[in-house]
C-alpha cells in the first residue's frame, strides 16, 4: 500500500475528527470484523453493528477508526487511536476505494470464466514478471472478501496487477469491479458452474457479463471466440476494444495445427498478418485457449508476442491441474482434483481421447457440487459423455456422482462401473485395476480433502 497521510484520508471522506491526531500515515486498510490481522498504522473501517474492542485497537496503534457510528458512542479516548466520523460508511468506502484506485495509472487485467482463471493469470504474471513488478491474487484464492486486501497491495512499485473474480452469487463480480476497476478484462470461457446463486444457466451467463460493464471506459474486453456461452454476452454498450482469441475465423489471436507433443502443446499461433511457432506446458486444446488468453493481455499491455510466447515455454503449472505422476503397479496417476465442474470435466475427458489411446483409461469421479436444482440433469451429462468413449473403468465417489455411474449404464458403457458413497470405504479394493498400461484420472471437488488425499496415496 502507498501510505497516506490521516488527514488526507479524512478529506476524502468528508470526516470530522473526533479523537487522535491527523498527522501520522496509514498503511494498511482492513474491515474491523478482521482486526485480528491489523497491524500497526491500519484503518478500520467500523459500522454501527459492530462491538468496538478499543484496548485491543489500541495495542496494535497507532489505529484509525471510520465510522458512522453515533458520535456519543464513541466515549473512549486512547492515544494510540483516531476517530473519524463520517455521514455514511457505505459512501465514505467506496470514496476511499476510488480515491485509491486512481492513485495508480497502471494496465489492471481481471479475469473470469468457469475454467481456466487461476492458470491464465498465473500465465500473465508469468509472461510479465521478468521485466515488469506484477501484483497478482493468490493462488485461486478470488473470494469477494480479499478484494480489498489486494487492491491494498498495489503500492508505488507496481507497474501492473492481475486478479481473479470468484462468482458464488450474482453481483460478486460488479461489487469486484467496482474495487478492481480493471483496464483489462478476460472471460476464458462459460460453462455450468454456482448455479445454486444464480438460479440457472441463463443467470449464470448474466452474473459472468458483469465483467463487461465492470471494465473501465477506453479499456480492453478479451473474449473466447470458440465459446458457445460467451457468445451469449451482451457486449454491444461496452465503451471500448474487444479482442478474440480462439481457433475460430474471427479470432484476432489464433491458434492452429494445435497437437499433443512431449509434456504439452504445440501450436500455430496466428495474429495480425504473422505466425509463431508456440508450444505451451500442459496438456489439452484448453490450456491452448489459456495461452491464447495470456498472450492477448500481455500484448494488449505491452508485451511483444515473440517474447510472451517464450517466456510461456517454461511456464510451470499448478498442482492438481492434470497432473501427471507415477502410481502404483507402474500406472500413470493424472491428479484433477484441484476443481470439479461439468466444463472441467469435459476437458479432461478431451484430454483422454488423445493420449489414452492403447491404454486401460480409469475414472475416478466425486461429486460436483453448487449444481443447484440441476445436480441430477448435468451428473448424468458426464454419464452419458464417458458412455461413448471407450472406458475401462469408472469409479464414483459419493451420492450424487452415483448419477454419473447410472446414466453411463444406462448409454450402454462398456466399462466395469464401481459407487461408493465415501472414499474412505475404497482402502486398496482398486489396485488390482492398477497395472503398466493404466491411465488413472481421478478428479473432485478441491473441498474434499478425503478425494485429494487418495489421489496422493495413488502416487509413488
Amino acid at each position: 500500500m502507498r501510505p497516506l497521510v490521516v488527514s488526507v484520508i479524512r478529506k476524502v471522506m468528508e470526516g470530522r475528527i473526533i479523537t487522535g491526531s491527523d498527522d501520522w500515515e496509514v498503511k494498511d486498510v482492513i474491515y474491523y470484523n478482521r482486526h485480528e490481522h491489523a497491524n500497526r498504522n491500519t484503518l478500520l473501517f467500523v459500522s454501527r453493528a459492530d462491538e468496538i474492542n478499543w484496548d485491543s485497537i489500541s495495542k496494535l496503534g497507532p489505529s484509525l477508526i471510520i465510522t458512522d457510528k453515533d458520535v456519543n458512542e464513541v466515549n473512549s479516548v486512547f492515544p494510540n487511536i483516531t476517530v473519524i466520523h463520517v455521514r455514511s460508511l457505505v459512501q465514505s468506502y467506496w470514496k476511499f476505494i476510488n480515491y485509491y484506485r486512481n492513485l495508480f495509472e497502471i494496465p489492471v487485467v481481471t479475469i473470469t470464466g468457469t475454467c481456466g482463471k487461476t492458470t491464465v493469470k498465473d500465465m500473465i504474471r508469468h509472461i510479465l514478471q521478468p521485466t515488469w513488478n506484477v501484483h497478482s491474487s493468490i493462488s485461486s484464492q478470488n473470494e469477494p472478501r480479499r478484494s480489498l486486501p489486494y487492491l491494498m497491495g498495489i503500492d508505488d512499485y507496481t507497474e501492473a496487477a492481475v486478479f481473479e473474480h470468484g462468482l458464488g452469487n450474482t453481483g460478486n463480480i460488479k461489487h469486484q469491479c467496482m474495487i478492481y476497476q480493471p483496464t483489462i478484462g478476460i472471460v476464458t470461457t462459460i460453462g455450468v458452474h454456482h448455479l445454486d446463486g444464480c438460479g440457472n444457466l441463463e443467470g449464470y451467463i448474466r452474473a459472468k457479463e458483469e465483467i463487461v460493464g465492470g471494465i473501465r471506459d477506453g479499456g480492453t474486453l478479451i473474449l473466447n471466440a470458440d465459446d458457445e456461452n460467451t457468445k451469449k454476452l451482451r457486449t454491444q454498450n461496452f465503451k471500448g476494444k474487444i479482442i478474440y482469441f480462439g481457433t475460430a475465423e474471427k479470432a484476432h489471436f489464433k491458434a492452429s495445427h494445435i497437437k499433443f507433443a512431449d509434456g504439452g502443446m504445440d501450436f500455430i499461433l496466428h495474429t495480425a498478418n504473422r505466425t509463431y511457432k508456440a508450444y505451451i506446458p500442459g496438456y489439452g486444446e484448453h490450456q491452448v485457449s489459456n495461452a491464447l488468453a495470456a498472450i492477448t493481455a500481455a500484448h494488449e499491455i505491452g508485451m511483444d508476442v515473440d517474447a510472451a510466447i517464450s517466456r510461456l515455454m517454461t511456464f510451470r503449472n499448478m498442482d492438481r491441474h492434470l497432473e501427471f505422476s507415477k502410481g502404483i503397479n507402474g500406472s500413470t496417476i493424472i491428479d484433477d482434483t484441484w476443481t470439479n465442474n461439468p466444463t472441467s470435466v469435459e476437458a479432461a475427458l478431451k484430454v483422454l481421447d488423445s493420449i489414452g489411446k492403447d491404454k486401460n483409461v480409469i475414472l475416478i469421479l466425486g461429486d460436483i457440487n453448487r449444481l443447484g436444482n440441476y445436480e441430477k440433469h448435468y451428473h448424468r451429462e458426464i454419464g452419458s459423455m464417458i458412455a461413448k468413449r471407450n472406458i475401462g473403468t469408472l469409479i464414483t465417489i459419493g451420492k450424487k456422482a452415483k448419477e454419473i455411474a447410472t446414466q453411463a449404464k444406462m448409454d450402454g458403457s462398456t466399462a466395469t462401473i464401481l459407487s461408493f458413497e465415501k472414499v474412505n470405504e475404497i482402502g486398496d479394493k482398486l489396485y488390482h485395476l492398477f497395472d503398466e498400461k493404466s491411465l488413472v484420472l481421478i478428479k473432485g471437488p478441491m473441498s474434499s480433502r478425503g478425494m485429494i488425499d487418495f489421489a496422493e496415496k495413488l502416487k509413488l
